[in-house]
């Protein structure tokens, strides 16, 4: 073993440690799935050996899990720390207590995989699954100090511009339209050239949040660098925490996403994961302004409420 890879895999706090707690068991799957796409394939060959077999690697050394993925030490080390582990005996222990879990209730036999022949019921199951597990991901690997934080300047914002493209964009309008309903100012751009010229009135004290799953949308990533230049607090709500629109981000929320499928575009499950982070951080908001925000929640409710009674047959 090299003396870079010995000092990596050394205990938690030495040289090349993370100096920040190791993600719970319960997370480590969803972490897999979330930074996955953004890995070396050897790299991936790891984290999919790992999250596939918890209790089997756990019982191998770091030399025999490169042996077994066909990567090397050093790669196995890489894919630990990455995954959030300062080395890979924390990654061990990670995965020995995934596998107690597991063995202790065992996940649904079903596959989320769709098949063009698949009976209306099977697909109901598959993607009540699938939802299930976007969401507990997302969860699980949602940084709740990043979350605060987030929380707490759009609850002082003098404004808040919302950046988002497709499916992103009806997230965005989401986010906008309940902090409207409790007396805030917000605008969701989905024009390209709309959020530019928005984005240059922002200032300190003014919040601008960038929705994108692949977080390399052109159209989001320079609205947010504009927000960010003129001084306001900035957010990514991203699956890949280590893409270009989060050098611009004041604070980064990762979601998670299930694998793609020809019947089941990414956009589907990461609308999902990304509706679960827009609610936490609304929830969040009115907690802070409660004493303005359910005022504004009850007029608002009050101001439609003709609309949803039902009118008389004549």
């Amino acid at each position: 073993m090299t003396q870079d890879v010995k000092e990596i895999f050394g205990e938690s706090g030495g040289p090349g440690g993370t100096g920040a707690s190791p993600p719970a068991p319960a997370a480590l799957a969803a972490k897999v799935r979330t930074l996955a796409p953004s890995m070396t394939r050897s790299m991936q060959r790891v984290a999919e050996a790992v999250a596939g077999d918890p209790a089997g690697c756990a019982a191998l050394t770091v030399t025999g899990l490169a042996e077994l993925t066909g990567t090397s030490e050093a790669t196995v080390v890489r894919t630990a720390r990455l995954l959030g582990y300062p080395g890979y005996r924390d990654l061990r222990l990670a995965l020995a207590g995934l596998a107690a879990q597991q063995q202790s209730g065992r996940a649904p036999a079903i596959t989320t995989d769709i098949a063009v022949d698949d009976p209306i019921a099977d697909v109901v199951a598959k993607l009540a699954y699938d939802e299930q597990q976007t969401l507990a991901d997302t969860a699980a690997g949602l940084d709740t100090t990043q979350l605060g934080a987030a929380v707490a300047a759009l609850a002082g914002a003098r404004r808040t511009d919302v950046y988002g493209i497709g499916a992103s964009g009806l997230v965005a309008q989401d986010l906008t339209q309940k902090l409207l309903r409790i007396g805030l100012i917000a605008h969701a751009h989905s024009d390209p050239h709309l959020a530019v010229t928005n984005a240059v009135q922002l200032r300190s004290g003014d919040v601008a949040i960038a929705i994108t799953h692949s977080g390399s949308t052109g159209d989001v990533i320079e609205p947010l660098r504009v927000a960010f230049e003129r001084g306001a607090t900035t957010v990514a709500i991203t699956g890949r925490p280590d893409s270009p629109v989060t050098q611009y981000a004041d604070h980064v929320l990762t979601t998670s996403t299930s694998r793609e499928s020809e019947l089941r575009p990414a956009a589907m499950s990461s609308r999902t994961s990304q509706l679960l982070v827009v609610d936490c951080l609304f929830v969040g908001v009115a907690q802070r302004t409660y004493e303005s925000a359910a005022p504004a929640l009850a007029a608002s409710y009050e101001a439609l409420a003709h609309r949803h009674r039902s009118t008389p047959r004549h």
